[in-house]
């Protein structure tokens, strides 16, 4: 028999792994084909019905390549759950917190079911995005510890999301955090994120498993971590490693979930049917509308899209700040039709209104024309708290008003709060050489309060031992008293941003 060239068995295994259904050739079935002359030049280009198209020239492989190589399968994976078993690379945890967190999983079969309704989702997206970043499948998985794939997450830390950002990194990610929404619960973007920092990570350690515990536990955590055991000689593997106990049960947890999906009858769990193809896609929107009239719309139930656009903060989506929505695949279309038959009025009942000053709720309500209550619920503000000047709120949107609320604003926009302060009238001596100007420096106030409240001007001047009216807060008043001719008028506390006499 004739020897076979390298780059004639590639080929031959090449030719063979199209020919076939799923089952691979193995090298003696190959060494029994007519071998290709010495000199063979490389196979020929696909036809363009063989959906394997290689990247860049065609290079030989050597036989111990191609003897490592399987076969791919030509059968698409029958659900959702096979399609991240076969993805499957990363190293498999085998400890006894493996097993713990494996029993106390499989002893809550309720809270499995409900976790994995609620990523059916999302998985597919987050699979698609796993895959074409070659990256491990079972990190699909993650959201069951973070979060139990809730969007609407939020944890005692202010981590957000079914991956749970805290603000700063979600702001270093680029996950936009405003008035009207808040990028860490958005589906699209906070998995490109939480993507991008777990491959971030793996390039910082090289190893999938101290990779996740910096993502649980903080990059810097961990570097100072393994820094310590190399000055001590030790280890610096995940299992090595002095870590809180939140992160050392994270990657045991992972590796529990990923072994029940890999073999849900060894633990008698359930797993939902979750089909192999998309549940969303990506719907433009050009106008301004209301979260309820979009549902409505898209003839999805209200709870239904708030799960598939979790970023939206308030009742209304701004265009200019969010151009798409996400709604369940074959409801796209009907939201495309329905949208442009409209013709019921506006799509959104609310717009922006900035605070030109800083103000109560009280008053900010009165200008936009609604009850204080109803102001304060759809802005989210709570009790004893001002509005600072340039701050962003929702307001009633007009008949006459035409246009929607501009890009700067919708996708920047931030609400500013500062407390109430509680002011008490004080009486104080005057200093030799006082002014206006030195009185409100020492009590760090305006010179127009100052002057205001003692009926002169904002350059006068005030003889020794003249009583000066000023209003302090509460905590400072009693810090001045040593300064006062007579303790505080008596009487109830007030609450004002410019006190009068």
């Amino acid at each position: 028999m004739k020897l076979i060239t390298t780059a004639a068995l590639a080929s031959l295994i090449w030719l063979a792994g199209c020919a076939t259904q799923g089952t691979a050739t193995s090298p003696q079935t190959a060494s029994t084909a007519t071998p290709a002359p010495a000199a063979a030049t490389p196979p020929a280009a696909p036809a363009p019905h063989v959906a394997l198209i290689p990247r860049g020239p065609l290079q030989p492989i050597t036989a111990a390549e191609a003897a490592s190589r399987g076969v791919a399968h030509a059968a698409p994976p029958p659900d959702l759950w096979e399609r991240i078993r076969r993805g499957y690379a990363m190293p498999n945890l085998d400890t006894d917190l493996v097993r713990q967190q494996e029993q106390w999983y499989a002893s809550r079969p309720d809270y499995i079911q409900r976790m994995t309704e609620r990523s059916r989702k999302y998985l597919f997206h987050i699979v698609e995005e796993l895959e074409r970043r070659n990256m491990p499948s079972e990190l699909a998985l993650l959201p069951f510890i973070e979060s139990a794939f809730n969007p609407q997450a939020v944890s005692s830390a202010r981590a957000a999301g079914m991956w749970q950002f805290m603000p700063a990194t979600g702001t270093y990610f680029e996950l936009k955090q405003n008035v009207f929404r808040d990028d860490r619960r958005d589906v699209l973007a906070s998995t490109r994120a939480a993507l991008d920092y777990l491959q971030k990570l793996y390039g910082m350690f090289g190893d999938w498993h101290l990779a996740l515990a910096a993502y649980n536990w903080g990059e810097g955590s961990v570097g100072r971590a393994i820094a310590a055991n190399q000055r001590r000689g030790l280890g610096t593997a995940y299992t090595d490693l002095n870590m809180p106990n939140e992160t050392r049960n994270y990657v045991p947890k992972l590796q529990a979930v990923k072994n029940i999906v890999a073999n849900p009858d060894a633990f008698r769990a359930e797993l939902p049917l979750i089909e192999n193809h998309p549940y969303f896609q990506s719907v433009d929107i050009t106008r301004d509308i209301d979260v309820e009239l979009a549902a409505r719309l898209a003839d999805v139930k209200l709870e239904d899209f708030k799960a598939l656009n979790p970023s939206a903060n308030r009742p209304v989506i701004l265009a200019a700040g969010t151009p798409q929505i996400l709604l369940p695949w074959d409801n796209a279309t009907v939201f495309k039709r329905n949208f442009e038959a409209y013709t019921h009025g506006q799509y959104a009942s609310w717009t922006a209104w900035t605070a030109p000053a800083t103000m109560s709720a009280a008053e900010a309500a009165r200008r936009v024309g609604m009850s204080e209550a109803d102001f304060r619920s759809v802005n989210n503000i709570p009790p004893r708290m001002l509005i600072r000047a340039g701050s962003v709120v929702l307001a009633p949107r007009t008949a006459k008003t035409e246009n929607d609320v501009a890009p700067h604003v919708a996708d920047n926009g931030q609400l500013s709060l500062a407390p109430e302060v509680v002011t008490r009238r004080t009486v104080i001596k005057a200093r030799k050489g006082d002014s206006v100007a030195s009185i409100a420096r020492r009590y760090k106030l305006s010179a127009a309060q100052v002057a205001d409240w003692n009926d002169v001007g904002a350059s006068a001047a005030f003889k020794l031992g003249q009583q000066i009216v000023v209003y302090l807060p509460v905590r400072a008043t009693a810090k001045s008293q040593h300064r006062a001719t007579r303790p505080a008028a008596r009487g109830k506390a007030v609450i004002q941003k410019k006190p009068r006499r």
